[in-house]
Order: C-alpha cells, then sequence, then structure tokens
C-alpha cells in the first residue's frame, strides 16, 4: 500500500488539475469499490467547485465549494490518469500523478470513475480513477463533521511539522511495552507513517525496532535525546521522500512519468545480507518479522 509521501505526491500531481475545477461530470463504471459509493455520489458532487485538494494521512481530501469533501483512498492499486481531451500526438499521452515503481495499470476496464473537470483556467480535462484490485475507496464527508468521522477521529499527529518532536514521542510512548516499531505503525500515534519510512527512520536515529517503546521517555516521562533523534529522524526521512517523489517502491510514478529515486536511498529497507551504510559502522542488515511485517535494521549501530 502506498505511504504517506507516495499519496502526497499524487496530492501533488492532481492539484494543479483539480484544484479550482468545475466538476461537470462523474462517471461511475460500477456501484462500488471496496465499500459501495454513497447514495447519489455523482449527483451530488456534479456542478461543484474543488476549493482545495489536500491530504490527511494517506486520504485524498477534495473539498468543494458545498462544505463536503470528496474522501479518497488509494488501496493497495489504485491510481489516478490524468487525461486531456482536447491533447494530440505525444501530449495526448495520459499522466499518473504519483512515483509507482512499475507503471500502475492503464487498462480501460479498470477504470472506475471518470471525473470530467472544467479546470480554473477554463481548459476541459479529465481525471480517470483506475483501480484493478479495488481495494481504494471514496465516500462523502462534511468537512465540518470530518474530525468525528471513523476514519479520521482517531487518527494521530501528522509525521510532518513541528507538531512532531520528542516530547510528544516520550509523552505517547511512556509505559508502553510493545516494540517501539509497532508503536510507530500505530496510527493513532502517528497518522500515516508506514513500514518503510519507520525503517528507515530508526535507523537514522540508531534506534532497534525491537526495542520496547516505553524506554523512549525516562522515569519523568521527559524526551531524552534517544526521543529528539527519532522524532527529527522521521520528519527529515518523510521529507526526504516527498522530495524524491515516493519510494517508488512498488508502482508510483510521479506526475509527469518519470519514476522517482528515493528507494535507491533505502539505507536498510529490502538491503537484508548487505553491509550498513553508516559511516564507520561495518555491520550487517538482518530482517527481522513484527506482526507479520519485515522490519530491517542493523544490530551493531542500532541498539
Amino acid at each position: 500500500m502506498p505511504e504517506l509521501p507516495e499519496v502526497e505526491t499524487v496530492r501533488r500531481g492532481l492539484q494543479p488539475v483539480m484544484e479550482g475545477a468545475r466538476i461537470e461530470e462523474v462517471a461511475l463504471a460500477r456501484a462500488d469499490l471496496r465499500f459501495p459509493f454513497p447514495a447519489g455520489f455523482a449527483e451530488r458532487i456534479t456542478g461543484r467547485q474543488v476549493v482545495s485538494l489536500g491530504r490527511r494521512a494517506k486520504y485524498l481530501l477534495a473539498d468543494l465549494d458545498d462544505g463536503e469533501a470528496v474522501v479518497m483512498h488509494l488501496g493497495m492499486s489504485g491510481a489516478f490518469r490524468i487525461e486531456d481531451p482536447a491533447a494530440a500526438g505525444p501530449d495526448a499521452q495520459p499522466r499518473t500523478p504519483g512515483a509507482f515503481h512499475y507503471p500502475r495499470s492503464e487498462e480501460r476496464k479498470h477504470d472506475h470513475v471518470v471525473f470530467r473537470l472544467r479546470c480554473a483556467s477554463g481548459q476541459p480535462m479529465r481525471v480517470v480513477y483506475n483501480d484493478p484490485r479495488r481495494f481504494g475507496f471514496m465516500t462523502l464527508v462534511r468537512r465540518a463533521e470530518m474530525n468525528a468521522h471513523p476514519y479520521f477521529c482517531k487518527l494521530g499527529i501528522e509525521p510532518t511539522g513541528n507538531a512532531l518532536d520528542g516530547a510528544y514521542l516520550a509523552s505517547v510512548l511512556a509505559g508502553k511495552a510493545t516494540s517501539l516499531k509497532a508503536a510507530l505503525l500505530d496510527q493513532r500515534i502517528i497518522a500515516g507513517l508506514g513500514n518503510i519510512y519507520v525503517c528507515e527512520a530508526l535507523h537514522d536515529a540508531g534506534l532497534s525496532p525491537l526495542r520496547a517503546a516505553g524506554t523512549l521517555a525516562g522515569k519523568t516521562g521527559r524526551a531524552g535525546a534517544k526521543a529528539n533523534r527519532l522524532a527529527t529522524a522521521i520528519r527529515d526521512v518523510i521529507d526526504a521522500a516527498i522530495a524524491a517523489g515516493g519510494s517508488t517502491l512498488r508502482d508510483h510514478r510521479q506526475a509527469d512519468g518519470e519514476l522517482g529515486y528515493f528507494q535507491h536511498s533505502f539505507k536498510v529497507y529490502g538491503r537484508e545480507g548487505e553491509t550498513c551504510r553508516k559511516e564507520g559502522c561495518g555491520g550487517t542488515i538482518v530482517r527481522a518479522v513484527q506482526s507479520g511485517r519485515s522490519s530491517f535494521h542493523c544490530p551493531r549501530c542500532q541498539t
């Protein structure tokens, strides 16, 4: 499943087309994706203007001018395709916002939702949602009620910005006997943080994914050096991944079709048996399975 940086690159790819656009028509090829579309979904958003295109955790949020928001989740294989109906020749090639390593499906039989838009510039465009496995979904939520909605009410802070610091980590991890890796994947603590970037951040912070989460808080519950290092590492890894266009581990592509390159910067993820890249370490990356997920770390420099 795409992680936060991948979803953010999709948002940035769609933003120039969707933000400020009026939705002139919505075509649904089926009544459901992972879940059924809400009643009257196409009719309720036709004619509406997209005020802004945002993101919360791994959800894309298209705020409409009537106070509702289209909530979109990519699931395992979902992707958006941007098409210019007036383009010809090489310019007619569709663009898939994001940075997926293996190209997302463009087989028309998997096109489930087509948004026909009139962009803020007046140009007509199509945004097509394609999802072979149909694990993604779309729904409508009143923006004023979003924080109380079941999808959002239990989400923790975003792993970007100054809200994530050592003091926050120490306060939420204090007393937790679960592994540090498992705690960081808990969406109630940090929203949108996934397996790849937890492994990378823990390596940068020099912390083992196997250590107890509560060890990051001192006896007084205050943040120590470990909590501060980890908070900085999480923010830096996420920022670098977004800047590089997402991890491109599976099939994420940037808006212009070029592949992102953050996966070439992985220090531990997927590098089992290779030498640790931390200067002066010389250790060997190992893989451990935690709650059914692979954790990659260096036992020598991550303690």
